[in-house]
C-alpha cells in the first residue's frame, strides 16, 4: 500500500514534529507505519521519507539508498558525492550533535516538491543521536551522501525543506537540470544559460 505523499504547502510540512515515547515507538501503530512508509519509499522511489511527508507530525523517518539508485550515474559523479548503498533503517527523535566543518554542494530533490531540484550546501560529515525502530539509542556517524540524506530528513522533522537552504538561482525542474546541469551548478549570467540552451 502506497501512502499519499504530501506536497509543499501542507501545514504539517512546516511544523516541528513531536517526539515519540518509547511506548509509542514500540506500538503496533508505529511499527505498521514504518512498514507502510518503506513500501511508499520503494514505490516512489526515494532514499528517505519523513513522517510529516505522509501527514504524520512525529519525529520519525526512514532511510534506504539502494545500489541500483546510482547505477546509471557516471562513476566520477558517484565518487564525488561519496555515495554508497545505505541499508534500510529508521531514525526516531533524531538530533544532529555534530556537524563537520567542510561544506559540500550538490543538487537535491524532494518527494514533497516533486519534479524540481536545486543546489544545496550541507555539511559533509554529521553525527546523529536517535532511537531505532526498537526504541534503542543509536549514534550514527555519517559522511558524504548518507550525511546529506540524514540532514535532509531531519530538516523535515523540524519543518524545514531544502528550498530554505538552496542556492535560489539553481532551482530548476528535473527536466531542465538534466538539460543544463553543468550551467545550473554555477550560473554566472542569463547569457550563459541562453548559450547552453542554443547548444
Amino acid at each position: 500500500m502506497r501512502l499519499k505523499l504530501l506536497q509543499v504547502g501542507e501545514p504539517v510540512l512546516r511544523q516541528k514534529a513531536r517526539e515519540l515515547s518509547r511506548e509509542e515507538v514500540l506500538s503496533d501503530w508505529t511499527q505498521a507505519l514504518i512498514v507502510l512508509m518503506h513500501q511508499t519509499l520503494r514505490d516512489a522511489p526515494g532514499v528517505g521519507l519523513a513522517a510529516p511527508q505522509i501527514g504524520e507530525g512525529i519525529q520519525l523517518a526512514i532511510i534506504e539508498d539502494l545500489a541500483e539508485y546510482s547505477r546509471d550515474l557516471p562513476p566520477e559523479e558517484v565518487a564525488a558525492r561519496e555515495r554508497t548503498p545505505v541499508p534500510l533503517h529508521t531514525i526516531i527523535n533524531p538530533r544532529i550533535v555534530s556537524y563537520g566543518e567542510q561544506k559540500v554542494e550538490f543538487f537535491e530533490g524532494c518527494l514533497s516538491l516533486n519534479g524540481f531540484m536545486a543546489l544545496v550546501p550541507r555539511s559533509r560529515d554529521v553525527v546523529v543521536e536517535c532511537l531505532d525502530e526498537q526504541a534503542k539509542p543509536r549514534t550514527i556517524r555519517a559522511s558524504g551522501w548518507y550525511a546529506r540524506i540524514l540532514q535532509h530528513e531531519i530538516d523535515h522533522l523540524n519543518g524545514t525543506i531544502y528550498i530554505d537552504r538552496m542556492d535560489t538561482r539553481t532551482f530548476a525542474s528535473v527536466e531542465n537540470y538534466k538539460r543544463y546541469g553543468g550551467v545550473l551548478s554555477s550560473p554566472q549570467s542569463l547569457s550563459e544559460l541562453k548559450t547552453a540552451a542554443e547548444d
